[in-house]
């Protein structure tokens, strides 16, 4: 994080064109999202040799999506960052746990438009493969973005999905690329 002339800790993103290339412009989290403007962000999902998947509860405060399961960890790119360093900070941020590169494959990336209330969020996204046997009792959770954490077998996944996303969030790209991952590569 950058800090701004008011020694407050602001969040600032490379701000993309609608082709997802660098305009040389760095803005605040509340601008990106305030006017809408294109920015980066990873999500990521770890898998256990077993192969299923660990999910998260998204906290109860949170302004979008608040108390569903979702993705392992994600969030937006920090301006001067790579897409990889990114997961690996929300993994450890999110989850207490520290993930090496090669625990980490590249899996595809997309563009997503999220409008919810003043929220207008454009982004290009990073979606992330890990694969790590993870002892859930010892993980720390960042309470105010994780309620739970929990394991997932594939059926358990394909059940929610299509069932009109039971129980988590509706964010259709990310569930789409895991449910494809899911049928070519386990």
């Amino acid at each position: 994080m950058i800090k701004n002339n008011n020694l407050i800790n602001e969040e600032y993103f490379d701000v993309l064109n609608e082709c997802g290339e660098f305009t040389d412009e760095i803005a605040t989290r509340e601008e990106c999202h305030k006017k809408g403007l294109w920015h980066r962000a990873v999500y990521g999902f770890i898998f256990n040799k077993k192969g299923d998947v660990l999910l998260q509860k998204r906290a109860k405060t949170k302004k979008i999506w608040p108390d569903l399961w979702d993705i392992t960890a994600g969030g937006h790119v920090l301006a001067g960052e790579f897409g990889e360093q990114a997961l690996q900070r929300e993994i450890k941020e999110e989850l207490g746990l520290d993930v090496a590169t090669n625990e980490i494959k590249y899996l595809v990336g997309s563009t997503s438009t999220n409008i919810q209330g003043d929220i207008i969020n454009n982004h290009f996204n990073e979606c992330y493969i890990v694969t790590k046997d993870v002892d859930i009792s010892k993980i720390k959770l960042q309470e105010e973005e994780v309620s739970d954490i929990k394991w997932f077998t594939k059926q358990e996944i394909f059940d929610r999905i299509n069932n009109d996303f039971e129980g988590i969030t509706d964010k259709t790209g990310p569930w789409n690329f895991l449910k494809r991952y899911y049928e070519v590569k386990i």
